[in-house]
């Protein structure tokens, strides 16, 4: 249940961090601005730079009754 449990974070902290599609920055910045569709993203993510520090769940000890 656990690595269930990580599968569906790491998919709640992908859909934050997908770019913008092109046609919103042409509607925020203008038509003679070029800027980078991941200008708008709030949150930024590298799969080397910046981990998410997601813990396990925690199971009770099968040993303690």
């Amino acid at each position: 249940m656990t690595h269930y449990n990580k599968k569906v974070q790491l998919a709640v902290h992908t859909r934050r961090i997908k770019w913008a599609p092109f046609w919103v920055v042409i509607k925020k910045f203008g038509m003679k601005k070029r800027v980078h569709p991941s200008e708008i993203t709030k949150h930024r993510r590298h799969w080397r730079r910046i981990k998410l520090k997601i813990k396990p769940r925690r199971t009770p000890n099968s040993h303690l009754g």
